[in-house]
């Protein structure tokens, strides 16, 4: 056979071979790809059954319970889950906040809910709503919130009630109309700070865990999102207001809130005020749909509320799942407040006072800085090295005769009025004094409820 022969038969046997390997591993992956596809098919098909089985029956079985929360099963464990599957949990508000908390209630195991809330959709709801569409512009919220729920979990017993909260009616409200229903816990997302107080003090002295919203208006930084008790709260105007107002109704402490710590800033949104041709028609609170309710579009940044229910959410699940959670209160603010003491005790000392004990301790430092000077120096504003200074310095020392200043401020303070003799008046302007009369005052009247 000629030389050229042979070597056509070899090149003709090694392309027939590897064109066979490459038939062969394409079949292979072909029939391996199918096999996956099919499989996965299966799965799907599956859970498709599974699915149209909770959709299509008026009951369900503890297999399609435990399908479909198996992620929740995992975390929580078997106790975890039956605790959770035993509570019944009343939310009070079903706008942004309230909607995610009966959203992520419901998703994750939750069989009984009542929510309460008297307000209809609107197209400006739809950017912090949890489900709620354009179809559902119009439609009562509790309604709109049972119906998507349903699709979810068909097997949750739903409560929806079209109606405001109000003291009058806590009674048949919170426990029913046989009186009987008695929550596990209580959700507040009141946007209203009289019907919010009201139900927190109801549920406070029903002895009901409550956990409460405050605001997330203007608020944009979900990393100074906190959960603690009420005093802890800083930088949020309507816990604040909502904490002197249970303080006159003898509640200081055992509010649960979630609220945000973020600072102001004038770079950032601020409560809209209302046109002068609304103040023109009259009493701007006949402007509102119910008595005593905000006629302000408040700027909220749809993400917030969703983050405030989602926190008020998971603060549930692990309080009666006895899951451990264990909140930093507030911003840990011991060493500034540590360190305005000291700047309190050291002025002791120069202006000829020796012993430098004052009868002002540290928490009583937070509550100054907090609660009564907002965070500020009432003389020029800022918020930035703060200090305490006695301020009349005929007085002594007390919680009336003390001013949160800058380190600025107390230098002159000290140098004019404390050492040098100069009156308040010839030293601050009728404005500054004002303020901290006004300051002083508001002091004296809410330190007997303390």
């Amino acid at each position: 056979m000629p030389a050229g022969t042979n070597w056509n038969l070899i090149l003709g046997t090694a392309f027939v071979a590897v064109a066979t390997t490459k038939v062969v591993e394409s079949l292979y992956y072909y029939y391996s790809n199918r096999r996956t596809f099919c499989s996965s098919t299966e799965v799907d098909n599956e859970d498709s059954l599974m699915a149209k089985q909770i959709r299509t029956s008026a009951k369900y079985d503890d297999e399609l319970f435990r399908e479909q929360l198996a992620r929740n099963y995992a975390f929580f464990g078997e106790d975890g889950m039956e605790k959770l599957k035993s509570q019944y949990i009343v939310v009070v508000g079903a706008g942004g906040v309230g909607s995610w908390v009966v959203t992520m209630l419901v998703r994750s195991g939750c069989q009984k809910i009542k929510v309460i809330d008297f307000d209809q959709v609107s197209l400006s709801s739809l950017n912090r709503h949890s489900c709620a569409n354009l179809y559902d512009v119009g439609i009562s919220k509790v309604s709109v919130l049972k119906q998507h729920m349903l699709k979810i979990a068909p097997w949750c017993q739903i409560e929806a009630v079209n109606e405001l909260f109000s003291k009058e009616h806590a009674d048949r409200l919170i426990f029913g109309e046989d009186g009987k229903g008695t929550p596990t816990h209580v959700v507040d997302c009141i946007d209203n700070i009289d019907h919010k107080v009201d139900l927190l003090e109801y549920v406070y002295k029903k002895g009901i865990p409550v956990i409460s919203s405050m605001g997330a208006a203007t608020k944009s930084d979900p990393t100074r999102i906190n959960v603690g008790d009420l005093t802890t709260t800083e930088e949020d105007p309507l816990a604040r207001n909502v904490r002197r107002r249970l303080k006159l109704k003898g509640i200081v402490k055992g509010i649960t809130v979630v609220f945000s710590a973020e600072k102001p800033d004038p770079r950032k949104a601020k409560l809209l005020p209302l046109p002068e041709e609304e103040f023109q028609k009259g009493n701007v609170s006949e402007l509102t749909a119910l008595k005593n309710f905000r006629v302000r579009i408040l700027p909220v940044l749809g993400t917030m509320p969703g983050i405030f229910g989602l926190t008020i959410a998971s603060w549930v699940l692990c309080s009666v799942t006895g899951y451990p959670m264990e909140p930093i209160e507030g911003k840990n603010r011991i060493k500034l407040y540590d360190g305005i003491y000291h700047s309190l005790a050291g002025q002791m000392s120069r202006i000829g006072i020796p012993d430098q004990r004052v009868p002002v301790s540290i928490s009583d430092v937070a509550y100054l800085v907090e609660e009564v000077f907002r965070g500020k120096s009432p003389i020029s504003g800022y918020s930035t090295r703060l200090t305490l200074s006695k301020w009349d310095p005929n007085k002594p020392v007390s919680l009336q005769n003390v001013i949160l200043m800058t380190k600025e401020e107390q230098n002159t303070h000290e140098k004019r009025v404390l050492n040098g003799g100069e009156s308040l008046e010839n030293v601050y302007s009728v404005e500054a004094l004002k303020l901290v009369k006004q300051r002083l005052e508001e002091e004296l009247y809410y330190s007997k409820f303390r």
